[in-house]
């Protein structure tokens, strides 16, 4: 059984989607052309922001947003231990030095009660990670960021749609970013991304940042790096956007039954839904001491699974020079050895999950 089935979301929508890339065939406008400047728009009613950039990849949409806000050398800025590594490694790229706070328990975001120690006089901003499809505590992390003057940057890759308070994730900071890769919830049929912000001048920075520093072709006023979204993933994004709130309520209603069917199954731990917050499931990750057990089972049994993400981003390689401990972030080394995501989409018909089901609970009874 596969984790995720894109192949069934694209047979949905074949018509459509074979309809719109033919549109951008027969006028030939690869780049920049109508579709780009038409999702552009979708995504900023969307997303309830005053200004979107498309750009190539959700990484260099973080890179982008980084760099915009002007990070200079000693400059830190503090994220999440858990996460992909565009999260951190943009953050080094822009001109910083990353940060990394512990986890909360029971969401894997950001844990406010961990962040206010790590401020220095040299932090300038978070980098807040809406992690599997669930917002973080954005009023404890807001109201710690105001405290001390700190920026923002919501990392909304994985959490299209994901409300805190009824507030949608991506309108709390200065800019927040969104990946369009295959497999997120809203996906392109290749990499693309895209930035966000209510601030104009920081939108017309990204802009240029992403068009080799200028708005205009041959008028560079910075240096910047060419990271543009084509016209064939702008055309399958508008043509997808519609049905995202339905994929969503799909993705729901999968969260809802393995909730049902594995409650008290073995030492399972489901994924718990912090108060006042919308979970999207761009996964559902399941938590088990017996977790490389477990995984060996259902391969086993060809029932697909991945771990995201089995090493915490400060026990890289890539960060071994801050010379960090399992002490450190406890929540987070403790994770990275209990999690399993486990297949969720909006397809995944009740059999095939009944399937995922009954193996895990078969794994558990045979001790």
């Amino acid at each position: 059984m596969q984790f995720t089935d894109l192949k069934s979301q694209y047979a949905a929508l074949k018509t459509s989607i074979d309809t719109r890339i033919q549109r951008v065939l027969d006028h030939g406008q690869y780049i920049m052309g109508p579709e780009v400047k038409e999702l552009e728009s979708a995504l900023a009613a969307f997303t309830g922001a005053r200004h979107c950039i498309t750009v190539a990849s959700g990484t260099e949409a973080l890179l982008i947003a980084l760099m915009a806000l002007d990070l200079q050398p000693g400059d830190e800025v503090i994220t999440t231990a858990h996460s992909w590594i565009a999260t951190s490694e943009t953050i080094t790229l822009a001109g910083g030095r990353v940060v990394f706070c512990d986890t909360d328990r029971e969401t894997f975001t950001l844990d406010p009660s961990k962040l206010e120690a790590l401020i220095t006089p040299r932090t300038r901003g978070i980098v807040v990670v809406h992690l599997y499809g669930q917002a973080a505590d954005m009023d404890a992390i807001s109201a710690i960021a105001a405290r001390h003057g700190l920026w923002i940057l919501e990392d909304c890759a994985q959490a299209h749609l994901a409300t805190y308070k009824g507030r949608r994730v991506g309108t709390f900071g200065r800019i927040a970013t969104f990946s369009f890769y295959p497999g997120k919830n809203l996906g392109a049929m290749g990499d693309a991304g895209c930035a966000v912000s209510d601030d104009a001048e920081l939108a017309k920075r990204m802009a240029m940042f992403a068009r080799h520093g200028g708005l205009s072709k041959g008028e560079h006023q910075i240096e910047g790096i060419n990271s543009r979204m084509d016209g064939l993933q702008a055309a399958v994004l508008c043509t997808k956007m519609p049905h995202l709130a339905g994929w969503i309520e799909g993705r729901r209603r999968v969260a809802a039954r393995y909730d049902k069917e594995l409650q008290g199954v073995g030492d399972l731990v489901l994924p718990a839904v912090g108060a006042n917050r919308q979970h999207t499931y761009h996964l559902y990750v399941i938590r088990t001491a017996r977790r490389d057990d477990l995984r060996r089972h259902l391969n086993e049994r060809q029932i697909d699974n991945v771990v995201n993400y089995p090493i915490a981003l400060p026990f890289l390689q890539a960060y071994q020079y801050l010379g960090h401990s399992p002490q450190d972030f406890p929540v987070a080394h403790e994770h990275q050895r209990q999690i399993l995501s486990i297949p969720i989409y909006a397809e995944l018909k009740q059999e095939q999950q009944f399937t995922v089901i009954s193996e895990i609970k078969q794994f558990f009874a045979a001790g």
